[in-house]
């Protein structure tokens, strides 16, 4: 099994991975199909299904789709030029995607959100069209936005390319037993394993500048989360707040009044800045998802700026352990929440933190997986039930509670051996289990949880 570090860490844009850069990369996906196509398409429409209907105006699926249709993709995403786009898209009642022409599509009446069953593949489906002069659909692809930006089309779901292996690597291990297994034989830490994997697969040189790149981006996203205000997009009129916790723990350093458990604050300061940076649309990366990028960039955040003795140059292996832990859960279990819950997003974001802190900070193989399985654990049964569809409550916050508890785990799992009595491989498939019985409504469709009890919403 092998996905690469720059499948789970992709540079994107808010407020969604599955919602808002999966209809994108959809859509330039059937794009490039209607390119190939011997037919002569006039005109594209859309419907969405399951989450991305339910939840799909909150986390801008539409605004994504119609963009996408439009040419515009989230690795070289400009909102400039998307805004600009955008309102040429209403004006006209059409896109101009590269190569096809002016196609017709009026975003009122060529957009569907479809609220009835979820299609067959997945809870987050979508449909592409392109249609003839007269209108008639002659080109049509079925699309699932399956968590993390990863994007099939229902033959690729059905044909188990989401599982596909690929070429072999040198370590090609299925489940964290079996990386425990390969670390022992091979005298190898986990992030070791990971880079001969990588590099087996491309070059040693865009492994390094492509880690040193998905960290910069997390860090650029810290840093602007940390210096703006205001109020978030959606409605529900939510203050950013990292920005004036930061400024206080900035005022307090140096006056030792504060107690210990003033870190947590740091920790949940980056990390919420990462999110409320996500809940705005701006520019973060997938780790593993949207919903939960705050967790690893504020952990590792939280070891360069508080840690004794930390250095940059281990980044990239917090970011190839964390990366090997986050395979293992989309492998074996999911990443996304409309299928399994916020367990399924925020609990793999902290189970990744947890191992790549603890690889940094001199963790053997068996207790980097340790701290994997407690961050994971302590995320069991957490639904996904966003306020009005917005990736802002309970999200911003339960990212910060994240980093937290992935810091913990590490910090826990150091005190030990990595002799423990739950495997990873138990807790993954316990986490796979129960996100197949949690109820629909807890699933990322606001149907239920927090979005149904809080009055006005």
């Amino acid at each position: 099994m092998f996905l690469s570090v720059f499948d789970m860490f992709k540079v994107g844009i808010g407020p969604s991975s599955s919602h808002t850069m999966g209809p994108m990369v959809a859509a330039a996906r059937f794009l490039d199909d209607l390119r190939a196509s011997p037919f002569e398409f006039a005109g594209v429409r859309a419907s969405l299904h399951g989450s991305l209907a339910f939840t799909g105006v909150g986390h801008a699926t539409d605004r994504a789709t119609i963009l996408g249709l439009a040419g515009f993709q989230p690795d070289t995403y400009d909102a400039a030029k998307a805004d600009a786009a955008f309102a040429e898209i209403v004006r006209t009642k059409s896109v101009s995607p590269e190569g096809l022409g002016t196609l017709a599509f009026d975003p009122r009446t060529d957009l569907k959100f479809d609220f009835g069953p979820n299609l067959p593949g997945h809870a987050n489906g979508m449909i592409l069209m392109g249609t003839d002069a007269q209108g008639d659909v002659i080109k049509q692809e079925t699309y699932y936005s399956i968590g993390g930006g990863f994007v099939m089309t229902e033959a690729e779901l059905a044909a188990g390319k989401d599982t596909d292996e690929g070429a072999p690597v040198p370590f090609p291990f299925k489940t964290a037993a079996e990386m425990l297994e390969m670390a022992k034989a091979a005298g190898k830490s986990i992030a070791e394993m990971k880079r001969a994997n990588e590099i087996s697969r491309g070059c040693t040189e865009s492994l390094r500048s492509g880690t040193a790149r998905i960290w910069q981006v997390m860090n650029a996203c810290i840093d602007k989360g940390l210096t703006h205000d205001g109020i978030l997009p959606g409605g529900l009129s939510v203050k950013r707040r990292a920005k004036a916790i930061h400024d206080a723990l900035l005022a307090e350093r140096g006056m030792n009044l504060n107690a210990p458990h003033t870190i947590n604050d740091w920790m949940s300061v980056y990390a919420m800045a990462v999110n409320e940076e996500n809940a705005a649309g701006g520019q973060v990366v997938t780790a593993p998802t949207n919903g939960a990028a705050g967790v690893v960039p504020a952990t590792i955040r939280y070891y360069l700026d508080h840690v004794p003795g930390a250095t940059e140059s281990k980044v990239e292996e917090f970011l190839l352990t964390a990366a090997a832990i986050g395979g293992l859960v989309k492998f074996n279990a999911s990443i996304s929440g409309a299928e399994a819950g916020c367990q399924a997003e925020v609990g793999s974001a902290a189970a990744m933190a947890a191992a790549g802190l603890c690889a940094v900070l001199g963790g053997t193989p068996a207790q980097v997986e340790n701290a994997a399985e407690i961050a994971l654990e302590h995320h069991l049964g957490m639904t996904c039930d966003p306020v009005k569809g917005l990736v802002q409550v309970p999200c911003i916050e339960r990212n910060g509670l994240g980093a937290i508890k992935a810091v913990s785990a590490a910090s826990l799992a150091l005190r030990g051996d990595g002799t423990h009595l739950v495997p990873l491989d138990a807790c993954i498939e316990t986490m796979r289990q129960t996100g197949a019985d949690m109820s629909e409504k807890y699933k990322e469709t606001s149907l239920g949880g927090l979005a149904v009890n809080i009055p006005n919403c």
